[in-house]
């Protein structure tokens, strides 16, 4: 499961390089989406999951493939727009791949996983409730890397007094610092959130968000 998990949602090749067409490469993303869509689903094989679980992890791949491709076909206008939504599209496939063994939601504007709003210093809330009693901390990405964040504005998430104690409930908000963008940028972030029991994380997910400047 260590893929899924903790996939950095970067496409690694330098497929961006080869045309300075954006539709065109808008059509390959749009292709490689789909294409990609079968690796995960070959995970989703491999685990051998309960009738019900399989069919809702292979539910949230295929609405990620629908709804990037919809943001591919008609958000971005720059190459490197493309590459922030393909990447989303991917970790959001990763994420659906893992699973959602608790409850944990991002909103911004009080939508989850694909929202937009104005530029400057975004609000975003952040929910989880563990298992059995399990509490909840805001955990790192990979590594390091508290946050995963890709944009074409230079976006940030505000890492000055983030919360490192334990909770009942998760019930954070974050500042996106988004002052530089303009209308049409597009910015993917990813926060991930450990379960914890007795002091030891027993398991950690990511949850993706992307948005549209408008």
């Amino acid at each position: 499961m260590a893929m899924p998990m903790d996939y950095d949602g970067m496409r690694t090749d330098d497929a961006s390089l080869r045309t300075d067409n954006v539709d065109d490469y808008r059509r390959t993303c749009i292709d490689f989406i789909e294409e990609i869509s079968h690796d995960y689903e070959a995970w989703v094989d491999y685990y051998k999951l309960p009738e019900d679980e399989d069919k809702r992890r292979r539910a949230g791949i295929h609405a990620t493939i629908t709804r990037t491709n919809e943001w591919i076909a008609r958000v971005p206008q720059s190459i490197k727009a493309i590459d922030v939504v393909m990447n989303d599209g991917i970790q959001k496939m990763a994420e659906s791949t893992a699973g959602k063994p608790f409850d944990i939601g991002v909103f911004v504007n009080k939508k989850s996983s694909y929202t937009e709003t104005k530029p400057g210093i975004i609000d975003v809330s952040v929910k989880a409730s563990g298992r059995e009693g399990r509490k909840m901390k805001l955990g790192f990405h990979f590594k390091d890397d508290r946050f995963r964040i890709e944009s074409t504005c230079d976006a940030y998430l505000d890492q000055s007094n983030l919360p490192t104690t334990e909770f009942e409930m998760l019930d954070l908000n974050l500042k996106l610092h988004a002052e530089n963008a303009k209308p049409r940028d597009v910015i993917s972030f990813t926060v991930t959130v450990s379960e914890v029991e007795n002091g030891v994380e027993i398991d950690r997910r990511g949850c993706s968000t992307i948005v549209h400047l408008v």
